[in-house]
């Protein structure tokens, strides 16, 4: 019985490998980022800070779903937003309306279809 010991220890190891990997969104310290960094508070900003708190609540909901490797490529790309500001407006100059309205149209909640009567 002994010698199957150190083989459960391991397995036990193993599946408590994955429940330690969850995304840490709180950790990330998003809004704090947010708050600490002075040109993020100018009017230029204020789309990029509303899409970081966007990629933030993703990240929330990918934890709550359980896709911590999602969540955690969601805060590198708010992480890297806040590191570089200037950049990421100059990455940013889409000014396709049709894109935007478009974009702006699959937001809206629509309404389900009813079901079919036969």
């Amino acid at each position: 019985m002994w010698r199957f010991l150190p083989a459960f220890g391991f397995v036990l190891v193993l599946s408590a490998g994955p429940a330690g990997a969850a995304c840490d969104v709180k950790g990330a310290q998003i809004e704090e980022a947010i708050a600490a960094k002075s040109t993020l508070k100018s009017e230029a900003n204020a789309q990029l800070v509303r899409d970081l708190r966007t990629l933030r609540d993703a990240a929330i909901v990918l934890e709550t779903y359980k896709f911590p490797g999602e969540c955690e490529v969601l805060l590198g790309v708010a992480k890297s937003l806040i590191a570089d500001p200037a950049k990421t407006i100059e990455q940013g100059g889409d000014t396709d309306e049709d894109k935007a309205e478009s974009l702006s149209e699959a937001r809206e909640p629509k309404e389900s279809a009813a079901p079919k009567v036969k």
